[in-house]
């Protein structure tokens, strides 16, 4: 097993920001191992708890299975972040409650990864008592191991949301931030089945004609089917993405130029050799000549934008519901729009 770079290494964003390409670009370097979405799916009250914690309690939070993305899956939606392959041959359908590091994580790094999936239980279970920190530090290298390479560098969707915390468990880490037009963020969220599904549940909105005060089986489905058929106003993720961004970037008051550097995403869809060059430069990468172009290779251009398709009222409530995140962008002398 190799042994654990330091510093820690997140690159962290808002939800749709374009953060899973970036990982999947880093993931080009011959050293780099990416790491996806370790953090965002976990109990929010356990995944960055103080203290000491068994091995088995952490390898219990790692394979809880989290009850939206359950609540998506066996409704019969997909997202292109739930890379678990549901083969035949694999242990888990759609239907099942997905341990949640087999959404994203495990996948990326084997063709089988309920393998791994056991072999990480396994491995956790055998660890004596230790901080939250000095697990995820173990783990990560254990899995940068698993695929001979001796850097990882994490990154869950979100995470923006969380940098504080984060940041608490890993204060000497390097965190690269990307951030991405709030506009077309909430756009893309309404989109998404996940988030279309979230958002709504983390700000109480009830869709036309469901009564959320039927606990049945039958109620509660056809609350979460509304959810995901509906078509909320955008200005709720607007909303959804201004709080996050201004959480995170009061967190990136305690980092220095040399542990925080910020990407906007067009800047590395239009300049993408150059950008990710200097993220290398910035996590301190091991050389790897070929690693700039073989990563630039992987961006196809801006998506096409949404936001002028808007109609005049949509448009100005998703202008004041992002206009938060906007001043936050300006007050750290970032590009806001």
């Amino acid at each position: 097993m190799i042994s654990t770079p330091s510093p820690a290494r997140f690159v962290v964003g808002t939800g749709r920001c374009g953060s899973t390409l970036l990982s999947r670009m880093l993931a080009q370097h011959r050293e780099v191992v990416s790491l996806h979405e370790v953090f965002t799916g976990l109990d929010w009250g356990a995944r960055f708890a103080e203290g000491v914690h068994q091995g088995a309690a952490v390898a219990e939070m790692l394979a809880a299975p989290n009850q939206v993305m359950t609540d998506v899956l066996s409704r019969g939606y997909r997202a292109e972040e739930v890379t678990y392959p549901f083969r035949p041959q694999d242990r888990f359908s759609p239907a099942d409650p997905l341990p949640w590091i087999l959404v994203s994580t495990l996948p990326a790094l084997t063709e089988q990864p309920d393998a791994l999936f056991d072999t990480s239980m396994n491995w956790l279970n055998n660890r004596p008592s230790a901080s939250l920190a000095d697990h995820y530090r173990a783990l990560f290298a254990f899995w940068a191991g698993t695929v001979q390479a001796t850097v990882w560098i994490e990154r869950s969707g979100s995470s923006v949301d969380y940098l504080g915390e984060l940041l608490r468990l890993f204060p000497e880490a390097k965190i690269l931030h990307l951030f991405r037009d709030g506009r077309e963020v909430a756009l893309s969220m309404r989109e998404h089945p996940f988030y279309r599904l979230a958002v709504q549940l983390y700000y109480g909105q009830i869709p036309q004609g469901v009564d959320p005060a039927d606990d049945s089986a039958e109620g509660v489905d056809r609350l979460i089917r509304a959810w995901l058929e509906s078509e909320p106003p955008v200005e709720l993720f607007g909303r959804y993405w201004s709080e996050q961004l201004v959480r995170g970037l009061e967190a990136t008051q305690l980092l220095s130029d040399t542990t925080l550097q910020t990407v906007a995403f067009e800047d590395l869809v239009e300049q993408p050799a150059e950008v990710i060059a200097r993220a290398a430069d910035f996590f301190e990468l091991p050389v790897d000549t070929r690693f700039s172009q073989t990563a630039a290779a992987l961006v196809r251009g801006l998506p096409p934008t949404r936001f002028n398709l808007l109609d005049a009222e949509s448009a100005n409530a998703l202008n004041a519901a992002c206009a938060p995140g906007f001043a936050a962008l300006e007050r750290n002398d970032l590009r806001g729009n």
